[in-house]
C-alpha cells in the first residue's frame, strides 16, 4: 500500500515486470502538480489504513485537468565522457523538465526545448531530419517519413530506410555511415535523428557514437517512432516560442471554460471571432494554433480578439494560423464592424477599430438590418525598406530584384501595416505556392517575414492575385494582401491613382482605391455560425 515504482518490460511480445520499489521517484512531484492531486499525502493516509473512496478520490470523482503534461529527461553525456550513452532500464538522465500545455504538441515543444534542444522552424535553412529503422519498422516510417516531407523538413536516411521511402515517390538523400550523419548534425543540416533498433544489432556502437554527438550539438535523438509520430504532431502543429501559453503552475485552471465564438468570413477569408472584453483569453497565440487546425479544431486562417478600447469603439487583435499577430487585418476589420452591430454592442454606420498601427475609420453598409459590407480606411502604405522591415536596397522598394530559390524576381514591397512583397507576373496559376511561398516567407531579406502577393494585371482597374500569408499558407483571400496589390500596381503604372481596382483573390473579389490620402478597402462580411468550444 502507497507510492512504489514499477517497471515494465515487453520483450518479443511477452509483458515482464522488472522491479516494483516502494517509493516515490521524481515523476510522483510532476504528477501531483499538473492533477492537483496530492499523491504524497494520500498515500500516507493509504499506507495508515485509510479508503481512497473516503479521501474524497473514489470511482467517478476524478477530473480531467485542461492540460497536456510532458516529462522530458536530460541528460549530460557531453560532461560524462566516459558514460555509456546507450539507454536502459536503469536511471542516466541527470534532471528533468516539465512541458505544460494545453496539447500534446505544445507540452512536446515546451518539455524540448527545455531540456536543451533546438527546435527549428520546419522551413528554416538546413532543418533536415535523419531516419534509420530496423526492416520491420519500413511500413510505419513511410508514412512519417511523408509527414515530415508535407512540413517542409529535407529527409535523410540510411540506405536501406531511404530506399523504402524513395519507393513511396518521396524525395529523400541517403547517408552512407555514421561519419556522414555526424558530419551533417555538425554543419547544421540535421535537426532530428529518428534511430530504431539499436540494441538488437551490431550497430549499437554506431547509436552510441551518434546519441553522443547528437546530445553535444543539441539535437534530438528518438528511438520510438510514436515519439517520432508526436514529434512530427509537434512540428504540424507550428508551435514555436512566440506561440506557446504562458503558464502560471501555481495557479493552473482547475476546469475547462466553454468560450462562445463567431465563425465569420469574406472571400473564404474565415476567422473565429472571440468577444474578450473581460480578457479571459490570455494566450490567444497558443489557442490560435489549436483551434485553426483543420480536422483537429474549429479551422480557420486565425482568430479575431475583440476587447476594451481607451481611444476607440474597440480594439482589435488578430492572429495567423501558427498564432503569430498580425498588426493589421483588413477582412477581419469588416467583419468586427458586422459583429458588433449585428450582435447590438454597437448601433453606428461609423466605427473606430483599434489595431496594432493606429485606429481605423469604417463605413458599415446596410441590408435587411444587418451588415452588408464595410469600407476600411487603411491608412497610409509604405515602400520604405526600413517599414516592412526588409534588408534590400533603395529607398522605395519599388521594382527592386530579390533571388529566391535560384530565380531572380522583379519585386514591390509594400508595408500596409503589414508586411508584403508583390511579384507581378503574366501567369499566376501555374505556381506551386507550397513550394515558392515558403521561400519568401522566410527569405533573410525578411527578418520579421513577409507575406507574398503573385499578381496578374488583367487590365488598368482589375487585377487577380494568390496570396501566401505568413504564418497561414496560401489562403483564399487576404484584406491587406489585395492593398498591397493595388498599390503595387499603381507604383509600376499598371493602375490608376484614384479609382476603384477589382482584386480578384481565390475566394471573391474586393475593391481597393489607392489615393493621396490612404488606401480605402471595400467588401463584404459573412457571419458563417455562432458555437462554443472547451479552454
Amino acid at each position: 500500500q502507497g507510492l512504489v515504482n514499477i517497471q515494465y518490460l515487453i520483450y518479443e511480445n511477452e509483458l515482464y515486470v522488472i522491479e516494483v520499489n516502494p517509493r516515490a521517484s521524481r515523476t510522483v512531484p510532476y504528477i501531483s502538480k499538473v492533477t492537483g492531486v496530492p499523491m504524497v499525502d494520500l498515500a500516507s493516509q493509504v499506507m495508515l489504513g485509510e479508503r481512497l473512496a473516503d479521501l474524497g478520490y473514489g470511482t467517478g470523482l476524478y477530473r480531467t485537468p485542461p492540460y497536456c503534461a510532458v516529462k522530458v529527461p536530460v541528460f549530460s553525456f557531453e560532461k560524462l565522457s566516459d558514460a555509456n550513452s546507450i539507454l536502459g532500464p536503469e536511471m542516466k538522465s541527470t534532471g528533468e523538465v516539465l512541458g505544460l500545455g494545453r496539447t500534446m504538441a505544445e507540452a512536446m515543444y515546451k518539455g524540448l526545448t527545455a531540456a536543451g534542444f533546438t527546435v527549428p522552424s520546419p522551413y528554416a535553412e538546413g532543418a533536415g531530419v535523419l531516419l534509420s529503422v530496423e526492416t520491420e519498422d519500413y511500413q510505419e516510417v513511410i508514412g512519417l517519413a511523408r509527414r515530415f516531407h508535407d512540413n517542409g523538413l529535407k529527409l535523410y536516411a540510411t540506405t536501406g530506410t531511404a530506399g523504402a521511402i524513395a519507393a513511396l515517390g518521396v524525395a529523400v538523400t541517403p547517408v552512407a555511415d555514421g561519419a556522414e550523419i555526424v558530419s551533417l548534425m555538425e554543419s547544421g543540416e540535421l535537426r532530428y535523428l529518428i534511430y530504431t533498433g539499436a540494441v538488437k544489432d551490431a550497430t549499437m556502437g554506431d547509436y552510441i557514437a551518434l546519441h553522443r554527438r547528437a546530445m553535444q550539438l543539441g539535437v534530438p535523438c528518438l528511438t520510438s517512432l510514436d515519439t517520432a509520430s508526436a514529434l512530427a504532431d509537434m512540428i504540424a502543429s507550428r508551435y514555436n516560442g512566440g506561440n506557446t501559453e504562458l503558464v502560471d503552475i501555481n495557479n493552473l485552471r482547475a476546469w475547462r471554460r466553454h468560450i462562445p465564438f463567431t465563425k465569420m468570413q469574406d472571400c473564404g477569408n474565415d476567422y473565429i471571432f472571440i468577444e474578450n472584453f473581460d480578457g479571459g483569453i490570455t494566450a490567444p497565440e497558443s489557442l490560435c494554433v489549436s483551434l485553426c487546425r483543420p480536422h483537429y479544431g474549429i479551422g480557420g486562417d486565425g482568430i479575431a480578439l475583440i476587447e476594451k478600447s481607451r481611444v476607440a469603439d474597440v480594439k482589435l487583435r488578430s492572429f495567423n494560423r501558427d498564432g503569430s499577430e498580425g498588426r493589421i487585418a483588413g477582412n477581419n476589420l469588416r467583419c468586427v464592424a458586422k459583429f458588433l452591430y449585428d450582435k447590438g454592442y454597437l448601433r453606428s454606420e461609423h466605427l473606430s477599430v483599434e489595431t496594432a498601427v493606429g485606429v481605423r475609420q469604417l463605413q458599415l453598409y446596410l441590408r435587411d438590418g444587418k451588415v452588408s459590407s464595410v469600407a476600411v480606411d487603411m491608412g497610409q502604405p509604405s515602400l520604405a525598406p526600413a517599414d516592412l522591415p526588409a534588408a534590400l536596397e533603395g529607398e522605395r522598394l519599388v521594382n527592386v530584384p530579390l533571388t529566391v530559390d535560384g530565380t531572380e524576381y522583379r519585386v514591390t514591397c509594400v508595408s500596409v501595416g503589414n508586411p508584403h512583397c508583390v511579384v507581378f507576373r503574366d501567369s499566376i496559376d501555374e505556381l506551386d505556392l507550397a513550394h515558392l511561398g515558403p521561400r519568401f516567407e522566410y527569405h533573410p531579406a525578411f527578418p520579421q517575414r513577409v507575406n507574398t502577393e503573385f499578381v496578374r494585371a488583367v487590365n488598368r482597374h482589375t487585377l487577380r492575385i494568390r496570396v501566401w500569408e505568413r504564418g497561414s499558407g496560401e489562403t483564399l483571400a487576404c484584406g491587406t494582401g489585395a492593398c498591397a496589390a493595388a498599390v503595387a500596381a499603381v507604383e509600376n503604372g499598371l493602375c490608376d491613382r484614384d479609382s476603384d481596382i477589382t482584386v480578384s483573390v481565390l475566394g471573391g473579389e474586393l475593391t481597393v482605391r489607392v489615393g493621396d490620402k490612404g488606401v480605402v478597402l471595400s467588401g463584404g462580411a459573412t457571419t458563417v455560425y455562432d458555437g462554443s468550444f472547451e479552454y
